[in-house]
């Protein structure tokens, strides 16, 4: 059986700001202090970002435990 590619999301900066509602200069900070992987596309300056590493940057909160006082 064949194995079928999986496709990633890419998207620019401003998309991944508003995806994780955010500035796009907090996406660059997150980008330059390797906290964000980010790939350029050859020849051009532009940056894209796959919408599975925003998603691991997100992390669940903590809830208050019940029965503690």
């Amino acid at each position: 059986m064949a194995q079928r590619a999986i496709a990633r999301r890419w998207l620019d900066q401003q998309a991944a700001a508003e995806y994780l509602g955010v500035t796009d200069r907090t996406i660059r900070n997150y980008i330059a202090r390797g906290v964000l992987p980010a790939r350029r596309i050859s020849g051009s300056r532009l940056i894209r970002i796959a919408a599975d590493d925003l998603d691991n940057l997100l992390r669940p909160v903590p809830s208050a435990t019940s029965g503690e006082s």
